[in-house]
């Protein structure tokens, strides 16, 4: 039996933008915003399971999303995706900050590079995309940003500590 899904009507043709949006969590929130009706734009870096989704997603509601193929470890990278969102969807009322990746590692394994790596992937870009979403945000009299965390800072968990360090930094955030 499938249950009839709740809308919601302020989400209709709102700009959204969902980092990570090509699978995953991410790939279901693009899925659940298209299907309300808002125009949706996600960045990823993988193209493959992020064109697919287009598609997808395109089939079930008569829309696609606007993919945006980013390495958000990279800055510039980050503030292009927030103009292309905006210039594609006309505005970005809602951000959802949810790309990240926890490679495992143990404490004695973390190097510089990793722990660099991880901290650009899992915590730097939230940041910066916020930064560059919020001017928009305040021309159009608001929004909201949603940034993704996790509960693994909470749990101790000695095979990552770099993305437990990250998701505590984004609660401060």
């Amino acid at each position: 039996m499938t249950l009839p899904s709740s809308q919601f009507p302020d989400l209709r043709d709102r700009g959204v933008l969902v980092t990570g949006g090509g699978s995953g969590i991410g790939a279901a929130l693009v899925e659940a915003f298209a299907r309300q009706g808002a125009r949706v734009a996600f960045v990823d870096i993988a193209a493959e399971s992020s064109l697919a989704l287009c598609e997808k997603v395109a089939a079930q509601t008569g829309q696609a999303p606007h993919f945006i193929q980013a390495d958000l470890r990279n800055v510039e990278a980050v503030r292009a995706a927030a103009d292309e969102a905006v210039a594609k969807l006309g505005s970005v009322r809602v951000l959802v900050n949810n790309a990240a990746r926890d490679d495992r590692q143990g404490l004695e394994a973390v190097t510089e590079e990793s722990w660099d790596e991880s901290l650009s992937v899992n915590l730097r870009h939230l940041f910066f995309m916020c930064q560059a979403v919020a001017p928009h945000m305040q021309r159009q009299g608001g929004g909201s940003i949603v940034n993704f965390s996790s509960i693994a800072f909470l749990l101790n968990m000695p095979e990552i500590p770099a993305y437990s360090t990250a998701k505590a930094g984004i609660i401060g955030l």
